[in-house]
């Protein structure tokens, strides 16, 4: 991979990781198709993510230190009696939100350890990236066309928070779109187009910087070698994923601010028609 490949992939994450039409697939896409023609991997591409999540921390970080300070001082509200006044059940809505957060990032972590071998090969065919791309945007427009629309981020309970969890651990898959399955879950449940897009992006903080560094920590001895990106072209990625990142970030909230998420669910199934015609075509390798 040259250092301009990895400029290019950098910029295909900061352009997707946020909008609901899944980064991981047009990792997997874009990297078969340039000059060194190889999948970059599901270690790459969860590592060039910590990028696109520094935008997160920095477009978000008042209220992530607001919800973390919340959440320490219910934690540690010795007048509350008994854990779950001290928790969840406490009065701050930001503390609250703080729960939700690590509560609902335990289905992907879990899920992620568990099936970490068949995440890494047999759910990377693009064939199943297809076909997924295309489902997953039906179930966004009915969301969007179903959904109340009426209920916010203070108004998320504990059972939301699960849902919400067990709807980005979707994302395992590559088609799916951690994004686009939490905003597909939130819309479900009634909250509002931006509320739902705001969650996914504080739920995925935890879940995401931890897979991003584990894969770091353990892939370390292998960047460079044969096969695999160098580590100086993985830093360009996601330097590159992070300054894009954030001002798709800006964008984004103030487009599902007043539109809907239909350009998304088009987007999704002409995207998965391309993979098809390229498989077709024989441009790409399913495997």
């Amino acid at each position: 991979m040259g250092w301009w490949e990895a400029v290019i992939l950098g910029l295909v994450q900061g352009l997707t990781e946020f909008l609901p039409i899944s980064s991981s697939a047009h990792i997997r896409v874009i990297g078969a198709l340039l000059p060194h023609g190889e999948d970059p991997g599901a270690a790459f591409t969860a590592i060039i993510q910590i990028g696109t999540e520094a935008a997160v921390i920095l477009y978000f970080w008042k209220d992530i230190v607001r919800i973390i300070a919340a959440w320490f001082r219910a934690l540690l509200d010795r007048e509350a009696v008994g854990w779950k006044a001290r928790t969840i059940g406490a009065a701050d809505p930001d503390a609250r939100m703080g729960w939700w957060v690590i509560l609902g990032s335990f289905p992907i972590v879990i899920l992620g350890v568990l099936f970490k071998d068949t995440i890494e090969t047999t759910l990377r065919n693009l064939y199943i990236t297809a076909f997924v791309l295309a489902g997953f945007a039906i179930v966004l427009w009915i969301a969007d066309r179903m959904g109340e629309k009426r209920r916010h981020l203070e108004d998320i309970t504990l059972k939301d928070a699960i849902l919400l969890g067990f709807a980005q651990a979707m994302a395992l898959i590559p088609g799916v779109s951690r994004s686009g399955g939490t905003i597909t879950m939130g819309l479900f449940l009634g909250m509002t187009r931006e509320a739902a897009a705001r969650i996914s992006f504080l739920l995925a903080i935890p879940a995401v910087l931890g897979s991003g560094f584990f894969e770091l920590f353990t892939e370390w001895d292998t960047l460079g070698e044969a096969g695999s990106p160098s580590f100086l072209n993985t830093a360009i990625a996601t330097a590159v994923a992070f300054g894009v990142g954030y001002a798709v970030i800006v964008w984004f909230l103030r487009l599902i601010s007043h539109h809907s998420y239909t350009p998304f669910v088009i987007y999704r199934i002409a995207a998965s028609g391309a993979i098809v015609g390229l498989l077709a075509a024989g441009a790409i390798s399913a495997t």
